[in-house]
């Protein structure tokens, strides 16, 4: 199914829900209580979509680049899925970092513009991105930014990592916002 006219993408909107954790609201409660700040959608956008991810981080053990010191755990990758409010796969999100719609094929891809610790200890920080590749038609078409939020794990072991080469994928949830200029 091709999604390229209004109408149609007014199915694949959603609105913001707590991620599928076992935390459940209350987390999500506590998460708004103290949102970061400098993270925020930029003025004159809008958010058209909203998907929970679930998945996880990849990090490698990767000597310093210098030879001094401990090897260290790197960012590789996320691997994840995009499910809408219903619980519905509905995409991925990968290396890029690009996201894809599983329903029309259209993807976006972004670059990191803002970033902030997130409220949890253990959580990968909340993001903004700014898109710098669109799909011309579908779902992620004309995305400006992504925003990542309401993170959950993430994060590699704190310390060094033993062999160079070994390979951890660390769990996590985050809810990612699509927007749109103002029309």
């Amino acid at each position: 199914m091709r999604i390229t006219d209004a109408p149609a993408l007014a199915l694949l909107l959603v609105v913001p829900v707590a991620c599928s954790t076992s935390r459940g609201t209350a987390a999500a409660t506590a998460t708004a209580a103290a949102r970061p700040t400098g993270v925020e959608l930029p003025p004159g956008e809008v958010a058209v979509l909203v998907l929970n991810a679930r998945g996880t981080q990849d990090y490698e053990c990767r000597p310093p680049k210098d030879g001094a010191g401990p090897n260290t755990w790197v960012f590789v990758r996320p691997e994840a899925e995009l499910f809408d409010a219903g619980g519905q796969k509905v995409g991925t999100h990968g290396a890029g970092p690009t996201w894809e719609s599983s329903v029309d094929g259209s993807k976006v891809v972004g670059a990191v513009k803002a970033r902030a610790d997130a409220p949890e200890p253990d959580a990968i920080p909340w993001l903004l991105l700014s898109s710098t590749e669109t799909s011309p038609a579908g779902t992620f078409s004309g995305i400006r930014s992504i925003l990542r939020t309401d993170t959950h794990g993430g994060t590699p072991p704190a310390g060094a990592c033993e062999r160079a080469g070994e390979q951890l994928k660390v769990p996590y949830t985050a809810v990612y916002s699509f927007s749109r200029s103002k029309p």
